[in-house]
């Protein structure tokens, strides 16, 4: 595949999806897929209503991981794969971090043990880069709470104390995976973070 795989990542709130519908009117100077997750293709957006859906509160801890799971890697086969086979940029919201950071430490499974789920979805497909928006819990949420269009659902409904634990979770994956992910200051205004993810993906994706 000689495409390149370039994920976002974040806790609730810290603007990342915003980011990249802004980048959708940049030319990279390649084809450019942008796709998110858990969704992208017809499959995994109903697995996406399953575990978003804010009356699913009864759902386990392993049943949500697993979901993800299987979500990822139908998009990875259907969408993902076949755009990299042909030489094109992808960049998806969210990936295999999120489980990392939400199922893995904030939901007490084991990071280790969800990456090992994971690693049997993925079968060896990771991210080039992943930038990863840094925001405090408590001012993401707040702009979820002030924002008109954004639909709340159910990971938004959970206690702060689960927002801390993402982001510790998160920090813990940055450390890992020190290699391909850059850290990018997500409370700056959002027209600062754009120019600070363009300078960070054009040097990239040049290079």
């Amino acid at each position: 595949m000689n495409g390149l795989f370039i994920t976002f990542e974040g806790p609730e709130g810290a603007g990342k999806t915003t980011i990249l519908n802004m980048l959708k009117n940049y030319n990279f100077g390649r084809e450019v897929v942008f796709t998110r997750e858990p969704g992208g293709i017809h499959i995994a957006e109903k697995i996406r209503e399953v575990i978003l859906d804010k009356n699913h509160t009864e759902m386990d801890a392993r049943t949500e991981a697993l979901l993800y799971a299987a979500a990822r890697r139908q998009h990875l086969v259907e969408k993902v794969i076949p755009a990299l086979k042909d030489g094109k940029i992808v960049i998806c919201d969210r990936f295999i971090d999120s489980s990392l950071a939400y199922q893995g430490y904030a939901r007490g499974l084991g990071i280790d043990e969800v990456l090992s789920i994971n690693e049997f979805a993925i079968n060896g497909v990771m991210p080039d880069l992943t930038l990863y928006f840094d925001i405090d819990p408590e001012v993401g949420l707040k702009r979820i709470a002030d924002s008109e269009i954004r639909e709340v659902n159910r990971l938004d409904l959970e206690k702060y104390s689960f927002h801390v634990k993402v982001q510790e979770g998160y920090q813990k994956v940055i450390e890992r995976f020190q290699d391909r992910i850059i850290k990018v200051q997500a409370d700056q205004p959002v027209n600062v973070v754009f120019e600070e993810v363009n300078k960070i993906l054009a040097q990239y994706i040049c290079d």
